[in-house]
């Protein structure tokens, strides 16, 4: 029997169409391309609520509703947004009032819970910002991700932990540990060739990441994914080694030619070609249910 890879599409993101041109912003073309990229053999639709008029991210619920009940109503998928951080960065409960909200209506089946703080920076950006200036820091304290924790375990809904150093993996099994009555977190381990966090898409780098998984959350379930990358060539060595695969347009190369959609057939083409084949968001949510409680 073929191995099973699940292949989860990012639309859109925060870039906006000045740095990412094809992507979706309304929640009408968001539903169009979650739908096409579903139909094409993606199990999982991760999008951004976006202003209409400016592509900027903002927190509303009711758009993120529109576009995960949009989806939904017309393909079998797992469907979760995400929200932007508030002004006041240590307002935990604003932060993630979307996602709680969204919960309470019976909408999330995932949520974002990313479990430590980080450096955004590129590799080729000409200065660092002026001392005190803390753009480009991705900040999450161990208090939020506790309480993004305690709500994932309060509503039954599987954290998506974006692992953007190793770090994170162990803070984020350290978490399941401590609400073990949560549902079984995803790591994504997250790759880049521009920015400068983690490690670039290499095999040898997806081999540490994966071992040191299996030290510490042993059969957890696992994809590869980043930032302004192509993990396209990583997808042998993922089906090979049992893991999973995020693509779309958040995640490729800035200004990238290619929509959601193409790079979803480019996904299924390289699983396909690998051994694989994609799994539906059903055999996601049985492989979700499998997994063992922490120990």
């Amino acid at each position: 029997m073929a191995k099973k890879t699940w292949i989860e599409v990012a639309l859109n993101g925060a870039w906006t169409r000045r740095i990412q041109p094809r992507i979706p912003v309304t929640a009408v073309e968001i539903i169009a391309e979650g739908v096409a990229c579903v139909r094409a053999g993606a199990a999982i639709v991760h999008a951004h609520t976006l202003e209409p008029e400016t592509g900027r991210q903002n927190s509303d619920v009711e758009n993120c509703q529109a576009f995960i009940s949009g989806i939904r109503s017309q393909a079998d998928a797992i469907v979760y947004p995400t929200a932007v951080p508030p002004p006041n960065r240590l307002d935990w409960r604003e932060r993630y009032s979307t996602i709680e909200e969204l919960a309470r209506r019976g909408l999330a089946e995932w949520g974002f819970i990313d479990p430590g703080s980080v450096n955004l920076w590129r590799a080729d950006a000409p200065n660092a910002p002026e001392y005190g200036d803390d753009r480009g820091i991705y900040a999450n304290s161990p208090g939020f991700v506790e309480y993004a924790m305690g709500l994932a375990e309060k509503y039954r809904f599987h954290p998506a932990y974006a692992c953007y150093e190793p770090g994170f993996v162990r803070h984020g099994a350290m978490l399941h540990r401590r609400h073990p009555r949560t549902p079984a977190p995803v790591y994504r381990f997250m790759f880049s060739s521009r920015f400068t966090f983690s490690f670039p898409p290499e095999v040898w780098a997806m081999e540490a990441y994966v071992k040191l998984l299996e030290q510490v959350a042993p059969g957890a379930q696992w994809m590869a994914a980043g930032l302004a990358v192509d993990v396209i060539p990583l997808i042998p060595a993922v089906v090979a080694m049992g893991g999973h695969v995020r693509v779309g347009l958040e995640d490729a190369p800035h200004g990238s030619a290619k929509s959601n959609l193409e790079l979803v057939e480019a996904a299924v083409d390289a699983i396909q070609k690998a051994g694989g084949e994609p799994a539906t968001a059903s055999e996601v949510r049985d492989a979700l249910a499998a997994c063992k409680p922490p120990v």
